[in-house]
Protein backbone atom coordinates (compact mmCIF):
# COMPACT_ATOMS: atom_id res chain seq x y z
CA UNK A 1 0.00 0.00 0.00
CA UNK A 2 2.78 2.23 1.32
CA UNK A 3 4.73 1.56 -2.05
CA UNK A 4 1.43 2.02 -3.92
CA UNK A 5 1.57 5.62 -2.87
CA UNK A 6 4.74 6.29 -3.36
CA UNK A 7 4.50 5.36 -7.29
CA UNK A 8 1.46 7.61 -7.44
CA UNK A 9 3.10 10.35 -6.16
CA UNK A 10 5.95 9.55 -7.94
CA UNK A 11 4.46 9.72 -11.24
CA UNK A 12 1.83 13.19 -10.14
CA UNK A 13 5.75 14.94 -10.01
CA UNK A 14 6.49 13.66 -13.28
CA UNK A 15 2.86 14.70 -14.83
CA UNK A 16 3.53 18.38 -13.02
CA UNK A 17 7.03 18.39 -14.59
CA UNK A 18 5.69 17.57 -17.75
CA UNK A 19 2.40 20.15 -18.02
CA UNK A 20 4.98 22.91 -16.27
CA UNK A 21 7.38 22.33 -19.43
CA UNK A 22 4.43 22.29 -21.87
CA UNK A 23 2.75 25.34 -20.41
CA UNK A 24 5.77 28.09 -21.06
CA UNK A 25 8.37 27.47 -23.87
CA UNK A 26 11.74 28.18 -22.65
CA UNK A 27 13.72 30.13 -24.26
CA UNK A 28 17.36 31.29 -24.13
CA UNK A 29 16.49 34.16 -21.27
CA UNK A 30 14.18 32.14 -19.30
CA UNK A 31 15.75 30.20 -16.16
CA UNK A 32 14.02 27.29 -14.43
CA UNK A 33 14.30 27.67 -11.01
CA UNK A 34 12.93 25.61 -7.70
CA UNK A 35 12.76 26.85 -4.19
CA UNK A 36 13.54 25.10 -1.09
CA UNK A 37 13.72 25.92 2.37
CA UNK A 38 10.07 27.91 2.74
CA UNK A 39 7.32 26.31 4.43
CA UNK A 40 5.13 27.70 1.47
CA UNK A 41 2.59 31.22 1.08
CA UNK A 42 0.81 32.69 1.00
CA UNK A 43 -1.23 33.23 4.27
CA UNK A 44 1.72 31.49 6.22
CA UNK A 45 3.38 32.83 9.39
CA UNK A 46 7.02 32.89 8.80
CA UNK A 47 9.81 35.70 7.68
CA UNK A 48 11.29 33.31 4.84
CA UNK A 49 7.72 32.77 4.08
CA UNK A 50 7.02 36.23 3.59
CA UNK A 51 10.83 36.71 1.69
CA UNK A 52 9.32 33.93 -0.90
CA UNK A 53 5.61 35.15 -1.11
CA UNK A 54 7.07 37.78 -2.33
CA UNK A 55 10.32 37.79 -4.49
CA UNK A 56 9.25 35.01 -6.77
CA UNK A 57 5.81 36.34 -8.41
CA UNK A 58 8.50 39.32 -9.03
CA UNK A 59 10.65 36.91 -10.65
CA UNK A 60 7.75 35.61 -12.74
CA UNK A 61 7.21 38.63 -14.36
CA UNK A 62 10.88 38.52 -15.20
CA UNK A 63 10.59 35.71 -17.31
CA UNK A 64 11.62 33.05 -14.93
CA UNK A 65 9.68 30.02 -14.20
CA UNK A 66 9.36 29.23 -10.92
CA UNK A 67 8.19 26.00 -8.64
CA UNK A 68 8.22 26.26 -5.18
CA UNK A 69 8.34 23.41 -3.25
CA UNK A 70 6.05 23.80 -0.10
CA UNK A 71 5.20 21.46 3.14
CA UNK A 72 2.52 19.57 3.36
CA UNK A 73 1.30 20.17 7.44
CA UNK A 74 1.63 23.97 6.52
CA UNK A 75 -0.93 23.81 3.06
CA UNK A 76 -4.68 22.25 2.47
CA UNK A 77 -4.03 22.90 -1.97
CA UNK A 78 -2.43 20.11 -3.75
CA UNK A 79 -0.35 21.62 -6.80
CA UNK A 80 -1.19 25.09 -7.64
CA UNK A 81 -0.37 28.08 -8.12
CA UNK A 82 -0.17 31.37 -6.55
CA UNK A 83 1.11 34.91 -8.97
CA UNK A 84 2.41 32.86 -12.14
CA UNK A 85 4.63 30.92 -9.21
CA UNK A 86 4.13 27.08 -9.14
CA UNK A 87 3.50 25.44 -5.89
CA UNK A 88 4.32 21.55 -5.13
CA UNK A 89 3.22 20.14 -1.58
CA UNK A 90 6.06 17.60 -0.68
CA UNK A 91 6.07 15.42 2.45
CA UNK A 92 7.11 16.68 5.48
CA UNK A 93 6.63 16.29 9.32
CA UNK A 94 5.43 19.21 11.84
CA UNK A 95 8.42 18.70 13.79
CA UNK A 96 10.48 21.94 14.64
CA UNK A 97 13.59 19.65 14.75
CA UNK A 98 13.07 17.18 11.56
CA UNK A 99 10.86 19.48 9.78
CA UNK A 100 12.85 21.51 7.17
CA UNK A 101 15.24 18.94 7.03
CA UNK A 102 13.38 15.90 5.91
CA UNK A 103 11.40 18.24 3.55
CA UNK A 104 14.53 19.61 2.39
CA UNK A 105 15.82 16.06 1.72
CA UNK A 106 12.76 14.93 -0.23
CA UNK A 107 12.88 18.12 -2.15
CA UNK A 108 15.98 18.23 -4.02
CA UNK A 109 15.50 14.96 -5.49
CA UNK A 110 12.00 16.30 -6.56
CA UNK A 111 14.09 19.24 -7.53
CA UNK A 112 16.12 17.02 -9.91
CA UNK A 113 12.97 15.88 -11.99
CA UNK A 114 12.43 19.52 -12.89
CA UNK A 115 16.32 19.60 -14.10
CA UNK A 116 16.27 23.26 -12.87
CA UNK A 117 18.96 25.63 -13.94
CA UNK A 118 18.86 26.72 -10.26
CA UNK A 119 17.60 25.29 -7.41
CA UNK A 120 17.22 28.01 -5.09
CA UNK A 121 17.63 27.28 -1.34
CA UNK A 122 16.67 29.44 1.62
CA UNK A 123 17.81 29.54 5.41
CA UNK A 124 20.86 27.30 6.83
CA UNK A 125 19.13 24.58 8.14
CA UNK A 126 17.92 23.08 4.86
CA UNK A 127 21.65 23.91 3.18
CA UNK A 128 22.88 21.34 5.03
CA UNK A 129 21.89 19.58 1.96
CA UNK A 130 23.22 21.78 -0.30
CA UNK A 131 26.32 19.29 -1.22
CA UNK A 132 23.87 16.24 -2.06
CA UNK A 133 22.34 18.79 -4.29
CA UNK A 134 25.46 19.67 -6.31
CA UNK A 135 26.39 15.52 -6.26
CA UNK A 136 23.12 15.11 -8.40
CA UNK A 137 24.64 17.84 -10.90
CA UNK A 138 22.58 20.85 -9.55
CA UNK A 139 23.58 24.52 -9.00
CA UNK A 140 22.36 25.56 -5.97
CA UNK A 141 22.05 29.49 -5.08
CA UNK A 142 21.90 29.56 -1.13
CA UNK A 143 20.03 32.66 0.58
CA UNK A 144 21.52 32.93 4.51
CA UNK A 145 19.12 34.72 6.47
CA UNK A 146 21.09 34.39 9.65
CA UNK A 147 22.54 32.51 11.84
CA UNK A 148 19.59 30.28 13.17
CA UNK A 149 21.82 28.50 15.78
CA UNK A 150 21.65 31.62 17.73
CA UNK A 151 17.99 30.97 18.62
CA UNK A 152 16.91 30.21 22.12
CA UNK A 153 14.57 27.68 21.31
CA UNK A 154 17.57 25.21 19.81
CA UNK A 155 19.17 22.67 22.09
CA UNK A 156 22.93 22.11 21.97
CA UNK A 157 22.34 19.25 19.39
CA UNK A 158 20.56 21.45 16.90
CA UNK A 159 22.56 24.16 17.05
CA UNK A 160 25.66 22.22 16.28
CA UNK A 161 23.53 20.78 12.80
CA UNK A 162 22.41 24.63 12.14
CA UNK A 163 26.10 25.47 12.44
CA UNK A 164 27.17 22.53 9.84
CA UNK A 165 24.46 23.78 7.75
CA UNK A 166 25.41 27.01 7.80
CA UNK A 167 29.50 25.49 6.59
CA UNK A 168 28.19 22.88 4.30
CA UNK A 169 26.18 25.49 2.60
CA UNK A 170 28.85 28.05 2.48
CA UNK A 171 31.54 25.70 0.61
CA UNK A 172 29.65 23.91 -1.35
CA UNK A 173 26.86 26.50 -2.62
CA UNK A 174 27.82 28.34 -6.57
CA UNK A 175 25.91 31.15 -5.46
CA UNK A 176 25.58 33.02 -1.41
CA UNK A 177 23.10 35.62 -0.91
CA UNK A 178 22.94 37.27 2.71
CA UNK A 179 19.91 39.34 3.59
CA UNK A 180 22.15 41.94 5.72
CA UNK A 181 25.94 43.84 5.60
CA UNK A 182 26.37 42.36 8.81
CA UNK A 183 25.44 38.41 7.73
CA UNK A 184 27.49 38.95 4.60
CA UNK A 185 30.49 40.65 5.81
CA UNK A 186 30.78 37.44 8.27
CA UNK A 187 30.19 35.04 6.15
CA UNK A 188 32.90 36.75 3.42
CA UNK A 189 35.05 36.91 6.67
CA UNK A 190 34.28 33.10 7.67
CA UNK A 191 34.15 31.28 4.41
CA UNK A 192 36.08 33.13 2.22
CA UNK A 193 33.49 33.46 -0.13
CA UNK A 194 32.06 36.04 -2.54
CA UNK A 195 28.52 37.34 -1.36
CA UNK A 196 25.55 39.36 -2.59
CA UNK A 197 24.06 41.16 -0.22
CA UNK A 198 20.42 41.61 -1.21
CA UNK A 199 17.75 42.52 1.82
CA UNK A 200 14.14 41.69 2.27
CA UNK A 201 11.48 43.97 0.85
CA UNK A 202 8.63 45.60 1.84
CA UNK A 203 5.71 47.07 -0.38
CA UNK A 204 4.27 50.34 0.52
CA UNK A 205 0.98 50.06 1.63
CA UNK A 206 -2.28 52.34 1.61
CA UNK A 207 -3.54 53.28 5.45
CA UNK A 208 -6.44 51.93 5.80
CA UNK A 209 -9.30 54.20 7.76
CA UNK A 210 -11.69 51.03 8.24
CA UNK A 211 -11.65 50.29 12.22
CA UNK A 212 -13.17 46.80 12.08
CA UNK A 213 -10.72 45.22 13.79
CA UNK A 214 -10.18 47.72 16.27
CA UNK A 215 -13.99 47.05 17.41
CA UNK A 216 -13.33 43.47 17.38
CA UNK A 217 -10.50 43.68 19.98
CA UNK A 218 -11.59 46.99 21.54
CA UNK A 219 -9.03 49.20 20.44
CA UNK A 220 -8.81 53.16 20.08
CA UNK A 221 -6.81 54.41 16.84
CA UNK A 222 -3.40 55.51 18.10
CA UNK A 223 -4.10 53.74 21.13
CA UNK A 224 -2.41 50.91 21.66
CA UNK A 225 1.06 48.81 20.99
CA UNK A 226 1.71 46.69 18.06
CA UNK A 227 3.86 43.84 18.39
CA UNK A 228 4.03 41.38 15.13
CA UNK A 229 5.70 37.60 15.26
CA UNK A 230 6.02 34.17 16.07
CA UNK A 231 5.89 32.99 20.12
CA UNK A 232 9.19 31.67 20.56
CA UNK A 233 11.53 33.35 23.01
CA UNK A 234 14.21 35.18 20.50
CA UNK A 235 11.11 37.66 19.74
CA UNK A 236 11.32 38.64 23.18
CA UNK A 237 7.47 39.00 24.16
CA UNK A 238 7.47 37.93 27.28
CA UNK A 239 9.62 40.78 27.93
CA UNK A 240 7.52 42.98 25.90
CA UNK A 241 4.92 42.28 28.18
CA UNK A 242 6.43 42.50 32.08
CA UNK A 243 7.79 46.38 30.34
CA UNK A 244 3.63 46.92 29.76
CA UNK A 245 2.39 45.57 33.02
CA UNK A 246 5.23 47.92 34.52
CA UNK A 247 4.13 50.83 31.94
CA UNK A 248 0.42 50.42 33.14
CA UNK A 249 0.78 49.93 36.58
CA UNK A 250 3.23 53.43 36.66
CA UNK A 251 1.31 55.54 33.97
CA UNK A 252 -2.76 56.49 35.28
CA UNK A 253 -2.61 59.81 33.63
CA UNK A 254 -5.70 60.29 30.88
CA UNK A 255 -2.85 60.23 28.33
CA UNK A 256 -1.88 56.53 29.03
CA UNK A 257 -3.82 54.85 30.95
CA UNK A 258 -6.25 53.53 28.06
CA UNK A 259 -3.42 52.35 25.80
CA UNK A 260 -3.21 48.81 25.54
CA UNK A 261 -0.95 46.12 23.86
CA UNK A 262 -1.64 44.25 20.72
CA UNK A 263 0.53 40.89 19.46
CA UNK A 264 -0.23 39.45 16.25
CA UNK A 265 1.66 36.04 16.04
CA UNK A 266 1.57 32.71 17.51
CA UNK A 267 3.21 29.15 18.21
CA UNK A 268 4.02 27.27 14.70
CA UNK A 269 4.43 24.47 17.82
CA UNK A 270 2.45 25.12 20.72
CA UNK A 271 5.18 24.28 23.86
CA UNK A 272 5.60 25.18 27.44
CA UNK A 273 6.99 28.89 26.11
CA UNK A 274 3.84 29.74 23.63
CA UNK A 275 1.62 28.67 26.64
CA UNK A 276 2.98 30.51 29.59
CA UNK A 277 2.96 33.98 27.15
CA UNK A 278 -0.75 33.08 26.80
CA UNK A 279 -0.67 32.49 30.61
CA UNK A 280 1.28 36.10 30.81
CA UNK A 281 -0.94 37.98 28.83
CA UNK A 282 -4.00 36.46 30.29
CA UNK A 283 -3.59 38.85 33.51
CA UNK A 284 -4.07 41.84 32.32
CA UNK A 285 -6.78 42.78 30.56
CA UNK A 286 -5.12 45.58 28.49
CA UNK A 287 -3.21 42.70 26.39
CA UNK A 288 -4.35 41.41 23.33
CA UNK A 289 -3.39 38.52 21.66
CA UNK A 290 -4.92 38.07 18.38
CA UNK A 291 -3.44 35.01 17.02
CA UNK A 292 -2.02 34.42 13.37
CA UNK A 293 -3.79 37.61 11.23
CA UNK A 294 -3.09 38.85 7.64
CA UNK A 295 -4.25 40.32 5.04
CA UNK A 296 -7.24 43.22 6.08
CA UNK A 297 -7.06 42.88 9.93
CA UNK A 298 -3.22 42.58 10.07
CA UNK A 299 -3.18 45.88 7.64
CA UNK A 300 -6.01 47.93 9.74
CA UNK A 301 -4.01 47.26 13.25
CA UNK A 302 -0.76 48.77 11.34
CA UNK A 303 -2.61 51.84 9.99
CA UNK A 304 -4.14 52.59 13.49
CA UNK A 305 -1.35 51.79 15.77
CA UNK A 306 0.21 54.02 18.24
CA UNK A 307 3.91 52.65 18.46
CA UNK A 308 5.19 49.61 16.86
CA UNK A 309 7.55 46.91 19.60
CA UNK A 310 9.71 45.32 18.79
CA UNK A 311 11.72 43.60 21.26
CA UNK A 312 13.42 40.48 19.94
CA UNK A 313 16.83 38.90 21.14
CA UNK A 314 18.28 37.27 17.36
CA UNK A 315 16.73 38.31 13.51
CA UNK A 316 17.94 37.96 10.27
CA UNK A 317 16.64 41.60 8.79
CA UNK A 318 13.36 42.18 10.15
CA UNK A 319 10.80 42.22 8.18
CA UNK A 320 8.18 43.37 10.68
CA UNK A 321 9.89 46.02 11.75
CA UNK A 322 10.32 47.11 7.79
CA UNK A 323 6.33 46.50 7.20
CA UNK A 324 6.07 48.83 10.31
CA UNK A 325 8.04 51.16 9.28
CA UNK A 326 6.48 51.51 5.88
CA UNK A 327 3.40 52.81 7.39
CA UNK A 328 4.79 55.38 9.08
CA UNK A 329 4.30 53.91 12.05
CA UNK A 330 6.65 55.21 15.23
CA UNK A 331 8.74 52.34 16.35
CA UNK A 332 11.07 51.18 19.00
CA UNK A 333 13.59 48.42 18.72
CA UNK A 334 16.03 46.23 20.59
CA UNK A 335 19.67 47.27 19.72
CA UNK A 336 20.38 43.77 18.48
CA UNK A 337 23.08 44.17 15.01
CA UNK A 338 20.43 42.80 12.65
CA UNK A 339 17.61 45.93 14.10
CA UNK A 340 20.36 48.52 14.02
CA UNK A 341 21.09 47.25 9.99
CA UNK A 342 17.51 49.60 10.12
CA UNK A 343 17.80 53.53 9.43
CA UNK A 344 15.86 54.11 12.95
CA UNK A 345 17.17 56.99 14.69
CA UNK A 346 19.75 56.09 17.63
CA UNK A 347 17.41 56.58 20.24
CA UNK A 348 14.67 54.69 19.20
CA UNK A 349 16.72 51.32 20.52
CA UNK A 350 17.15 49.83 23.85
CA UNK A 351 18.94 46.86 25.51
CA UNK A 352 17.44 43.27 24.61
CA UNK A 353 15.97 42.11 27.23
CA UNK A 354 16.15 45.18 29.98
CA UNK A 355 12.78 45.53 31.44
CA UNK A 356 13.13 49.14 32.65
CA UNK A 357 15.09 50.17 29.66
CA UNK A 358 11.95 49.11 27.37
CA UNK A 359 9.43 50.64 29.85
CA UNK A 360 11.12 53.91 29.42
CA UNK A 361 11.35 53.42 25.83
CA UNK A 362 7.75 52.68 25.77
CA UNK A 363 6.77 56.21 27.70
CA UNK A 364 9.15 58.29 25.78
CA UNK A 365 7.67 57.42 22.44
CA UNK A 366 4.10 57.65 23.51
CA UNK A 367 4.91 61.06 24.97
CA UNK A 368 6.47 61.97 21.71
CA UNK A 369 5.05 60.56 18.47
CA UNK A 370 6.55 60.61 15.62
CA UNK A 371 5.36 63.66 13.77
CA UNK A 372 4.72 63.82 9.51
CA UNK A 373 7.65 65.14 7.96
CA UNK A 374 9.58 62.25 10.38
CA UNK A 375 6.87 59.61 8.87
CA UNK A 376 6.97 61.05 5.32
CA UNK A 377 11.09 60.60 5.49
CA UNK A 378 10.91 57.22 6.89
CA UNK A 379 7.81 55.96 4.59
CA UNK A 380 10.10 57.60 1.56
CA UNK A 381 13.42 55.63 3.19
CA UNK A 382 12.00 52.42 2.86
CA UNK A 383 10.42 52.76 -0.66
CA UNK A 384 13.95 53.70 -1.77
CA UNK A 385 15.80 50.91 0.07
CA UNK A 386 13.52 48.43 0.13
CA UNK A 387 12.00 47.67 -2.84
CA UNK A 388 11.15 44.72 -3.74
CA UNK A 389 11.80 45.36 -8.36
CA UNK A 390 14.79 46.36 -7.27
CA UNK A 391 15.56 43.08 -4.83
CA UNK A 392 14.60 41.14 -7.34
CA UNK A 393 16.69 42.54 -10.40
CA UNK A 394 19.50 42.52 -8.02
CA UNK A 395 18.40 38.20 -7.31
CA UNK A 396 18.05 37.86 -11.38
CA UNK A 397 22.16 39.26 -11.54
CA UNK A 398 23.03 36.44 -9.10
CA UNK A 399 20.88 33.64 -11.33
CA UNK A 400 22.39 35.23 -14.68
CA UNK A 401 25.79 35.06 -12.75
CA UNK A 402 25.89 31.06 -11.44
CA UNK A 403 23.77 29.87 -14.98
CA UNK A 404 26.54 31.60 -17.56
Amino acid sequence: MISGKKENWHRKLKDVSKESDSQLQISNQTLKICVLGTRGFPQIQGGVESHCENLYPHLVKKGCKVIVFTRKPYVNTPFDTYQGVKLIPLFSTKNKLLEAFLHTFVGIFAARMFSPDILHIHAIGPSLFIPVARLLGLKVIMTNHGPDYQRKKWGKLAKSVLKLGEILGSKWANGIICISESIGNRIKEKYKKDVSVIPNGVTIPEILYTEVALKKYTLQKGKYLLAVGRFVPEKGFHDLIEAFNQFSSLNSQPSTENWKLVIVGRADHEDKYSVDLKEKASKNKKIVLTGFLKGVPLHELYSNAGLFVLPSYYEGLPIVLLEAMSYGLSCIASDIPANKNVELCGNRFFKAGDINALCTKIKEFIDNPLTEEGKSKQVGMIAEKYNWERISEKTMKVYRKIFN
